[in-house]
């Protein structure tokens, strides 16, 4: 077994910047976040395997010990120049494009990491009030090695990422710094080409009741999801609705 390795992790980022921390087992990485005291700019906590793994809505983000990708990346940076889960859809696309070039993976809005219509990925980007200021902590869960799936779960497993793993964390902080570092992103062009349901049929849903099936048609500048629906037009925010009918 391949463990995670903090030298591998750390090389070429600025140290005097970033702390990390591996924890062998954890609830979640997010929630060990909103307790830490930030003492660098950036904090990354990662883990081997988390008891109380989640996603967006609660749900459960299954988190075995099988050389996934278990990370939380914490800052108090402001990073509200950008539409935060949408800009990480991209920084996590790139950097495993960056590691392997015949990775294809889809993006699904708002949060959603994808190979071949399976689900391989997500994000949880909180807020927390700390000191005078916001704390952002952006959850990355990416399934390169999964055993046991649900129906719609997919992994990465076909392109041996787990050897690149230390390395493929690597790559999504140095991603993330430099994008805090830039103060924007152009990420609305990127985010289109890798999202696979972009001018196709989906299901909208509230508190899981179908209300409908529209034509997802675009983002705005602020993520939004702009849809075509009975009514013509519509923008919703994320977390107004979940749309499904993608895998």
């Amino acid at each position: 077994m391949i463990k995670l390795n903090l030298k591998k992790i750390y090389k070429d980022l600025p140290q005097n910047r970033v702390k990390i921390d591996i924890f062998e087992e954890i609830d979640s990485t997010n929630d060990e976040a909103k307790k830490i005291t930030l003492d660098k700019e950036f904090h990354i906590i990662i883990a081997e395997q988390q008891s109380k793994g989640r996603g967006r809505h609660g749900n459960k983000w299954s988190s075995p010990n099988s050389q996934n990708i278990y990370m939380t990346f914490c800052t108090e940076n402001d990073l509200s120049f950008a539409p935060i889960s949408l800009v990480a859809g991209v920084i996590c696309k790139n950097s495993i494009k960056n590691i392997n070039d015949g990775v294809n993976i889809d993006l699904k809005w708002p949060n959603d990491m994808l190979h071949k219509n399976k689900k391989v990925g997500g994000i949880l980007v909180e807020k927390v009030h700390y000191r005078e200021n916001i704390k952002t902590i952006v959850g990355i869960g990416i399934n390169l090695n999964l055993k046991n799936k649900e129906s719609w779960w997919g992994d990465l497993s076909e392109f041996n990422l787990v050897q690149y793993r230390n390395e493929l964390i690597n790559e999504i902080i140095n991603n993330f710094i430099n994008v805090s570092d830039r103060g924007r992103i152009d990420w609305m062009d990127e985010w289109r080409k890798g999202c696979l349901h972009l001018g196709k049929e989906i299901e909208i849903y509230d508190d899981n009741k179908i209300m409908q099936t529209a034509i997802f048609r675009d983002v705005d500048s602020e993520g939004n999801a702009i849809i075509i629906t009975k009514k013509g037009l519509e923008v919703f925010k994320s977390g107004q609705i979940k749309i499904k009918g993608i895998y």
